[in-house]
């Protein structure tokens, strides 16, 4: 019984997952999710404490479209980084797929790390994940994605903003409210601080191009 749920509840983590990304990417997130470490169900959380978790991949969701395709990415992921033997043997696409998926782990330095090893100039699909980085809590996640945020992705993050308005109005309220709440001791006038610069460099290009067309 044990052993059945296991495999049931695997087989729902490998579909939650591929319904994050567009289906142009399905071959290669097979050989990621082969390598997940889905059956260990103890978590170290926020308290330092190891806990058993039942659902490795929070219920909580975001409904994204990306080029007209509807992505569901899931809000939080409670599983451990895989083998690193096993991560080495992934192509460079399909290890900025497993990064992508780690950028919604629930441990904010694994999100650090995994958004330092994506490629640089990262491809349309990377947008969704980076871009609602912006708006949590981690200052640190910051001066990451300005570098992530530039003239050869401006493009992709303008589209993206433009399909996904409402979303966007959410991610930028959000930034507001962890500087209001958490930063602005360090910066008074939130012109000051790096998510407003990057979120302002965003809808100045998406502006641009939706004035173009």
């Amino acid at each position: 019984m044990i052993l059945i749920l296991t495999k049931n509840k695997k087989s729902e983590y490998k579909e939650r997952l591929t319904k994050a990304f567009p289906k142009q990417l399905h071959y290669d997130l097979k050989a990621v999710l082969k390598i997940l470490p889905f059956e260990n169900h103890e978590v170290k959380l926020y308290d330092g404490k190891t806990h058993q978790v039942n659902n490795l991949i929070h219920e909580n969701k975001l409904n994204l479209k990306l080029e007209n395709e509807i992505l569901t990415i899931p809000y939080r992921l409670y599983f451990d980084e895989p083998n690193p033997e096993l991560e080495k043997s992934l192509t460079k696409k399909q290890k900025d797929i497993l990064n992508c998926i780690y950028l919604r782990h629930h441990n904010g330095y694994l999100r650090e790390k995994r958004l330092n090893l994506l490629s640089d100039n990262s491809e349309k699909w990377a947008i969704p994940f980076i871009i609602q980085l912006i708006g949590e809590y981690v200052y640190e996640l910051l001066p990451i994605i300005d570098k992530q945020v530039n003239e050869n992705t401006l493009d992709y993050y303008a589209e993206f903003v433009y399909e996904n308005s409402k979303y966007w109005q959410q991610t930028e309220s959000r930034m507001i409210s962890y500087w209001n709440e958490y930063y602005r001791y360090r910066f008074p006038k939130l012109k000051e601080y790096l998510g407003f610069e990057i979120v302002n460099r965003i809808k100045k290009r998406t502006h641009n191009k939706m004035h173009k067309q």
